[in-house]
């Protein structure tokens, strides 16, 4: 069985998923990093693969992505350092991107490769989700990958039953429709939103991203979804003397 959908059947409430850019802060950051956040007590990590025009993104992660690309993080590279991933982490790990680069990379490839080296799953933001159904979704199954598809407040309740039957590893719920790095404002307005999805009893388990930045931010999304993702606050981290150290102290922080 897939890693994802082992974890979710194991433990179904307040999951932590850490988002990091690979390559960032150095090239050969990675996996001491994905290491570091295991042992510290993260249930799953997304790695993000470095674009050079990731629209979703906040200023933080877009600086992480631009510096990796710099350091001179490429896909190829990525998948190179991933070798050794199974060798030094247990828990479920997906890739994130946007879709042109694995489109130049070959879907096919990209998604065997994915195989070879351990990774679970992907969550591909741009990836239109008929160009996924129709010309994709055998590399994914084939490959035993597992393809994420993200919901936001306006995603309409037929998109959202339809995301349902093409998932089987879990969705990701927008807090908002703004780009990363915005804290978290649980207004009436995202209560309802949260309420509505959880009211429509998913087939797939779900989880809460954007704005989760501390202990409040990810037991409140805890309330409605499976778990948080927790991304730019991680990346911030990322930036200070000594962020190895201190990553047990962060995910404590947030489970709290």
């Amino acid at each position: 069985m897939n890693r994802i959908n082992q974890l979710f059947e194991q433990k179904k409430q307040s999951l932590l998923s850490i988002y990091f850019t690979a390559g960032y802060p150095d090239l050969n950051s990675t996996l001491d990093i994905a290491e570091a956040l295991e042992k510290a007590g993260a249930d799953f990590l997304e790695i993000g693969i470095p674009y050079s025009d990731p629209l979703a993104d906040g200023p933080v992660i877009q600086h992480s992505s631009l510096t990796a690309i710099n350091n001179g993080m490429t896909i190829k590279v990525l998948f190179e350092q991933l070798k050794e991933l199974r060798s030094r982490v247990t828990i479920p790990v997906l890739l994130m991107g946007y879709f042109n680069p694995l489109l130049q990379y070959g879907v096919e490839h990209f998604c065997s490769s994915c195989k070879e080296v351990g990774v679970d799953g992907m969550i591909i933001p741009d990836l239109p989700m008929y160009e996924y159904e129709d010309l994709y979704e055998e590399y994914f199954s084939l490959n035993e990958i597992r393809n994420v598809f993200l919901i936001t407040p306006q995603t309409s309740d037929e998109r959202i039953h339809k995301i349902d039957e093409l998932s089987n590893g879990f969705i990701y719920l927008l807090s908002s429709s703004s780009t990363t790095g915005k804290d978290l404002n649980v207004s009436d307005q995202t209560e309802n939103y949260f309420s509505r999805i959880k009211n429509m009893q998913l087939k797939n388990p779900t989880m809460i991203g954007f704005g989760i930045s501390d202990h409040t931010s990810f037991a409140k999304a805890s309330e409605y979804a499976d778990g948080a993702i927790v991304g730019t606050a991680f990346v911030k981290l990322l930036e200070k003397d000594g962020f190895m150290e201190q990553i047990p102290e962060f995910i404590k922080g947030l489970k709290g």
